[in-house]
């Protein structure tokens, strides 16, 4: 039900930018006709705010993996350094907020460890909204800020480190839908104690699902239709922990991908002396205005990896 919701949302947006668009080629002819300048600064004031529409769209097609739909748990670390980096921890915290904040998403702090004299050492929080763990997870790794250090009385200037990383919050619900078509069940004759009844009758069941190959069979019962509701107990049961183990390994998995937080291993640099501006070294992308980024400005990053990654 939740994949068919997301994917109506989809074909619904979809409909409605074809059709304002549709709305906006008759005004532009109307206006052109009757040559009526104000509408067609409407019609222009519509396929700009259209456009941006669009791009957002597009966007959120390319947020096609199975978790990128899911709210997003994010950590976030100071590296060496002590009050310098727990500050530069505190700034990157205070930075996703106000991105979530601008996305209208919620967030919830779940653990907060304060900095010795100032700052944090750590924090993980959730953001909660449509395709957030989709967007944050190219927010992943090591950032780095140069800056003159305003602790330190003789104004040099510091590099500190700090690590983000987002994981998906999962659900924790696992349904088990087995579909009978990935079943192959076989009956026998059982063994072993029991009488003489067990050795005459196939009440035995074997049922083996064949996407997995997990087989599955039970003897005890008399009755065939009795060892079968036992038998998918058991297969349900050892589908759950495949999927739990399948989660966890997901998540052992990213974390195992974390860099260590310090020189090298940087995804992007703030830098705020001797010049101004925020580097993202993956993408090369530039941008000068380092307060609007530390504000919450974060989307031409995000932007510019997701297109990247499916260029």
């Amino acid at each position: 039900m939740k994949e068919r919701r997301l994917i109506g949302e989809k074909v619904t947006t979809f409909k409605k930018l074809a059709d304002d668009l549709e709305d906006s080629e008759v005004l532009l002819e109307l206006a052109i006709e009757e040559e009526d300048a104000d509408a067609i600064t409407e019609v222009r004031e519509q396929l700009l705010a259209l456009e941006k529409r669009l791009k957002k769209f597009s966007f959120d097609l390319m947020l096609d993996a199975p978790e990128d739909q899911n709210n997003a748990i994010v950590s976030i670390n100071a590296g060496a350094g002590g009050t310098e980096a727990q500050d530069w921890a505190e700034m990157l915290f205070r930075m996703y907020l106000r991105w979530v904040e601008r996305k209208g998403f919620s967030t919830k702090v779940i653990d907060l460890q304060p900095g010795d004299e100032a700052g944090i050492k750590s924090v993980t929080f959730t953001a909660a909204g449509a395709y957030a763990y989709g967007y944050l997870k190219t927010e992943r790794g090591v950032h780095r800020l140069v800056r003159i250090s305003p602790f330190n009385a003789s104004g040099k200037r510091h590099t500190s480190f700090a690590s983000v990383f987002v994981y998906p919050e999962l659900d924790n619900e696992i349904v088990i839908d087995i579909d009978e078509k990935d079943l192959r069940i076989d009956v026998f004759r059982a063994s072993g104690a029991g009488g003489q009844h067990v050795n005459k009758t196939s009440s035995a069941v074997r049922i083996t699902h064949l996407p997995t190959g997990i087989v599955v069979q039970c003897q005890q019962e008399k009755s065939q239709h009795r060892n079968k509701d036992l038998a998918m107990k058991v297969l349900k049961s050892r589908l759950y922990q495949l999927e739990q183990r399948k989660q966890q390994d997901k998540l052992q998995q990213m974390h195992a991908n974390k860099d260590d937080i310090a020189w090298g291993s940087q995804i992007r640099s703030y830098v705020l002396h001797p010049y101004q501006m925020v580097k993202d070294h993956r993408t090369s992308l530039e941008v000068g205005n380092v307060n609007a980024v530390l504000d919450g400005a974060i989307d031409p990053f995000i932007e510019e990896m997701l297109l990247s990654q499916h260029a």
